[in-house]
């Protein structure tokens, strides 16, 4: 049977919402790092423990065929259309000599004396280096590269496949030593502080096993230039990068994956609450077309603003002074945070605060003046002691909590004035919104500025004298590398009348233009949140607005205003006492509500205002929060408001006739894939996997989305196929798919066209075997007999390459691309600038193309994927990538926007992820009401 017949609830699309205006067209800054997102490999399918049973000689069933893994496929061809243009990119070309030689891979465990291990990381580089220095000549002296944990690298072997040493570390003054960072020797510690803490010299032993694990011949690094990558080629590489890291450590830099941060007060920009920007240099060796390069870029991380605790804290809790301070919310961020004490310089890890003020917060003190017969142990407070015993002044910490530096069982504790925080400590916790728009503005940097920063840091970072480096034979050129590009034309797009439109410099208006399928907008009403506005200008100007764009819209029936009572009661029950109102007045249910929100950004109202509206209601609204509106401003939200009313701003003149090679001559879907994750300090929050795909082929313009919560930190989309019972799937892919035959004059797809956001290159293949697999089980559920050929595109954001075209003090032009010397010597890459870049460097999409059942040539598959950025219905510019995906984000984010208001134990069901405790239940969103669902809500 044939499941692509209607099940009646095909509806062909209209309605839907979304919020705050912004249009994409420019990526701002470039500094801010992305997460790393390796996967552990997935499971094995049978338990190790299992034994197979020995099938019955009579009853052998059929062999099982083993399954074919699929693999990135080769490059088949380089595109040739488009004006050729000479650039230069921030790729350094390296040169290695000693090809025929070993990496010798040893693992290394340290323990302290007794045979515990070592805990935290902060220690392992000084000992290593310890060992280092003691043990030179034992070590064939023989130079390393260690990664900070477990393992050790060297160039040849070590005299014996096993060595052990033992070690003395005397605590450090401190000298911003950054826990992964080593001392350079230099600066004895202060005598006269040692003596003034009249404690012996705290030294510790520790044991440290070097044993051999592997050896990795380096010419697996020529393999993978030849494109014959292997483990060993990922390796030997890795070792290169793990030199680099030790490099960096060695001049006492914070170290964060691949990038590298100065303690350099010039490199930092305070973005408010405690926190600075602080910035650095990324640098990665990469196999390319071109040879081996050392890729080498600015990168940024948010440290705590270091000195005096107590300014941190009042920056941090934006406070007058330190008597305002919440100390609860003060020990939750200075936990693990380290300090360096005057006037004995040492540096300590905060444990805590203490539970009294310093002038109460008693402790023993040994009395030496004691007498025979006299107590040998006094009570002092700690004010006492530092005032009356040290004779050390305190200005204002009295009746402030002291940091307590000792164990739980045995406090030390310090004047909050005697701390400073050392400098370059990560803050890892989510930025404000209004942090994260300062950060924007202060890493921006013109193409000219970072071509010179990122000239100087290979002057700096003086690689050359690097003596790992050296052994291996490997030496870097300082030029920038030259490489070729093309510019593709921009499509020519349709508005209304039928007239053509030719977008310069990747941008367009609709000055004196129709959209060329605006909407009617009949019923409909305005509800205003307690925003300061002038709700009968923006009425009035909104109506005359659409008419010019060729949207018709009625008066609306009604304004509510929001009782002032309700300003203070919780986000939930202003929407609920809003919801009574319109439900008493309005006769019937509007199409479309316009909403006014009193915040610019992030308003606590925006989630349960969309929930209640697209899952309870199944009503469209458009939420803005209005300052400056002027003509720009409407017609922006009026682009909006259009699209989610199942109207089109403007089409592709290819699609419109339809002409797109290949995709207009079967029938095709697209689909655009994202995971968004919670923020860095929210480790529990499920993850939201969305989808979303074309409808109403041949257009490649209109989209639906479809979202499920998954585990926390998932990045594989777990729900694209969910088998519930024999005739049942609730997966994702069914949903679009029948969506699309609905929409399609049930045409199913013979072409599906997946782009996928948001993976880094070790998960590559997991997209291929997994998800892949989850959507063929899909479509054979669907029809067994059906075999539509896949094209599976990944589009990477996050990395590091850059493209420049001196002497132009310009960013790149738009529909600029790049597929030869620093693209894969294998894979099937390339780079696309599709945006005008007008602020900061343009950062370009990395697209990998890791399939292609269908047959394109390279220039119609990059002109498809150039074309695909010209379809975004939110603004009038060129995207930095392709519409699908950035729509899979927005709706991924909006009803994201769901999630905080969702009590998790109501709807918890265990549809999560699997974890190695097996399936986390996350809880489920709610299913938005069958008008919207097939609509542009998140436009």
């Amino acid at each position: 049977m044939d499941l692509f017949e209607p099940d009646g609830n095909g509806a062909n699309g209209v309605n839907g919402a979304n919020g705050v205006n912004g249009a994409d067209g420019v990526n701002a800054a470039d500094g801010v790092n992305g997460a790393d997102h390796s996967l552990p490999p997935p499971p094995p399918v049978i338990p190790p423990d299992v034994v197979p049973l020995r099938p019955e000689a009579d009853n052998i069933p059929e062999p099982v065929k083993k399954k074919n893994v699929r693999v990135p496929i080769a490059r088949r061809g380089l595109g040739t259309k488009g004006t050729k243009i000479p650039l230069v990119t921030n790729h350094f070309k390296v040169n290695v000599t000693n090809i025929d030689g070993y990496f010798f891979h040893y693992s290394v465990s340290v323990s302290y004396e007794d045979g515990r291990p070592l805990d935290g990381k902060g220690a392992g580089r000084r000992i290593i280096d310890r060992v280092h220095e003691t043990y030179h000549s034992e070590l064939g002296g023989k130079d390393f590269a260690y990664d900070g944990e477990k393992s050790l690298f060297t160039v040849g072997s070590l005299p014996r496949n096993k060595l052990e040493f033992a070690v003395v570390l005397e605590d450090m003054p401190s000298n911003r030593n950054n826990g992964n960072a080593s001392p350079d020797g230099h600066g004895s510690p202060n005598e006269n502080d040692r003596k003034r803490l009249r404690r012996p010299n705290r030294s510790k032993t520790f044991n440290v096993e070097i044993s051999y694990a592997a050896k990795i011949p380096m010419k697996a690094i020529g393999d993978a230039l030849r494109g014959q990558e292997s483990e060993n080629s990922q390796e030997a590489l890795r070792v290169l990068d793990i030199i680099l890291r030790q490099h960096a450590s060695k001049q006492g830099c914070l170290l964060v994956r691949q990038s590298f941060f100065h303690n350099d007060p010039k490199n930092f920009a305070d973005v408010g609450g405690g926190v600075l920007g602080c910035r650095g240099f990324h640098s990665s060796f990469r196999t390319t077309q071109g040879g081996l390069s050392l890729n080498i870029d600015v990168s940024t991380t948010m440290i705590i603003q270091p000195g005096p605790v107590v300014d941190f804290l009042i920056a941090n809790q934006n406070v007058r002074d330190p008597f305002s301070l919440d100390w609860m919310k003060a020990k939750r961020t200075l936990k693990n945070l380290r300090v360096k004490t005057s006037p004995s310089n040492l540096e300590y890890k905060i444990t805590g605060l203490s539970e009294k003020p310093c002038r109460e917060q008693a402790f023993t003190l040994r009395n030496k003046h004691a007498k025979d017969g006299e107590d040998g142990e006094i009570e002092v407070t700690v004010y006492d002691y530092f005032v009356n015993h040290r004779n050390i002044q305190l200005r204002y910490s009295a009746d402030l909590p002291c940091i307590n530096v000792g164990k739980p069982k045995r406090p030390t504790y310090i004047p909050l004035e005697l701390c400073s925080l050392v400098s370059l400590q990560r803050y890892t916790k989510a930025l404000s919104t209004l942090q994260r728009a300062s950060l924007v503005e202060k890493s921006r940097q013109k193409p000219q500025e970072r071509m010179s920063v990122l000239s100087n840091a290979l002057k700096i970072n003086n690689y050359d004298a690097e003596p790992m480096l050296r052994s291996c034979g490997v030496s870097i050129s300082s030029g920038f590398t030259q490489v070729e590009g093309r510019v593709l034309p921009a499509p020519r797009l349709k508005v209304g009348n039928g007239d053509d439109f030719f977008p310069r410099n990747g941008r367009w208006n609709f000055n004196n233009k129709k959209l060329v399928k605006p909407t009617k907008i009949e019923k409909w009403a305005v509800v205003n949140f307690s925003a300061r506005c002038d709700l009968k200008g923006l009425v009035r100007d909104l109506i005359k607005c659409g008419e010019m764009k060729g949207i018709s819209i009625e008066p609306p029936f009604d304004v509510f205003e929001e009782n002032p009572q309700s300003r203070r009661a919780p986000p939930m029950v202003r929407v609920e006492r809003m919801f009574e109102d319109i439900q008493s007045k309005l006769p019937g249910q509007p199409q479309f509500l316009l909403c006014l929100l009193p915040e610019r950004k992030n308003s606590a109202l925006y989630g349960p205002w969309k929930r209640k509206n697209l899952a309870e209601y199944g009503i469209v609204t458009q939420c803005i929060a209005p300052t400056r509106v002027n003509d720009q401003y409407l017609t922006n939200v009026l682009l909006k408001i259009n699209a989610k009313l199942g109207g089109l701003n403007s089409l592709l003149a290819v699609e419109y006739s339809p002409s797109i090679p290949v995709v207009s001559k079967a029938p095709t879907i697209i689909l655009g894939m994202d995971v968004s994750h919670g923020s860095p300090g929210q480790s529990d929050v499920p993850s939201i996997a969305a989808v979303v795909s074309s409808r109403q082929w041949p257009l490649i313009s209109r989209y639906r989305a479809s979202v499920r919560t998954q585990s926390p930190k998932v990045e594989m989309i777990d729900s694209l196929y969910k088998r519930i019972s024999e005739l049942e799937d609730d997966g994702i892919m069914r949903e679009l798919l029948l969506d699309f035959y609905t929409s399609s004059g049930k045409q199913k797809p013979d072409q599906i066209i997946i782009f996928r956001d948001g993976v880094s290159e070790s998960q590559f293949n997991q997209v291929l075997n997994i998800e892949l697999d989850q959507i063929i089980e899909a479509c054979k559920f669907l029809d067994e007999s059906w075999n539509p050929k896949f094209v599976v595109i990944i589009a990477q954001k996050n990395h590091h390459t850059k493209f420049f075209q001196p002497p132009s003090p310009d960013n790149v032009p738009p529909g600029t691309i790049i597929d030869n010397k620093v693209c894969h010597p294998r894979n099937n890459d390339f780079y696309l600038c599709a945006q005008a870049g007008m602020i900061g460097t343009t950062r370009p999409t990395h697209y990998h193309v890791l399939l292609d059942e269908v047959g394109f040539s390279a220039d119609d598959l990059q002109e498809l994927v150039h074309s695909l950025s010209y379809v975004y219905q939110r603004s009038t510019t060129a995207i930095s990538v392709v519409a699908p995906v950035c729509y899979a984000h927005l709706a991924a984010t909006q009803m994201g926007q769901f999630m905080k208001f969702e009590d998790a134990s109501e709807t918890s069901s265990s549809h999560g992820g699997v974890t190695s405790a097996g399936a986390v239940p996350v809880p489920q969103l709610p299913r938005l009401k069958e008008n919207v669902s097939s609509s542009m809500f998140f436009c």
